[in-house]
């Protein structure tokens, strides 16, 4: 994968590694993805792994509006080609092979997985319930 043409500067596309899942009603659950991607002027290259098989990655992606292309091509056996977008959370779409489809989001490693919800903000405590006390009253620690 290596070559003379500068590797993206564009945040979206980072070269390295990059996880995921795609989804196909004849498994049960997403199938997890592992790959590692080069992008470089335009065009993606790689190289990954999932329960099917090791496979190949090549394909074009859009600074412009985020489109990426690309086929994943099983190392001796069948291709599946890809279509999605990147808005800055990874690349996300559609997959198809022959009359199969099913979908896919692709994310640099260290992004953490973006379809899970996060937690935002944490709102401070304040109790609910203020309890007056009088002058010169006692009163139990804790209350």
């Amino acid at each position: 994968m290596s070559d003379a043409t500068p590797l993206e500067a564009d945040s979206r596309f980072p070269s390295g590694k990059w996880t995921g899942f795609f989804t196909d009603k004849r498994f049960p659950a997403k199938q997890s993805m592992e790959l590692l991607l080069e992008f470089r002027a335009g065009a993606l290259q790689g190289e990954g792994r999932d329960p099917i098989a090791s496979f190949t990655v090549d394909g074009i992606y859009d600074l412009g509006d985020g489109a990426c292309r690309f086929r994943k091509g099983y190392v001796g056996r069948h291709t599946v080609h890809y279509a999605g977008y990147n808005e800055g959370k990874g690349i996300w779409g559609t997959w198809e092979l022959q009359d199969m489809k099913g979908g896919f989001h692709i994310w640099p490693e260290g992004m953490g997985d973006p379809t899970q919800r996060v937690l935002g903000e944490e709102a401070p405590f304040e109790p609910e319930v203020e309890i007056p006390v009088e002058e010169g009253e006692l009163v139990p620690v804790g209350a």
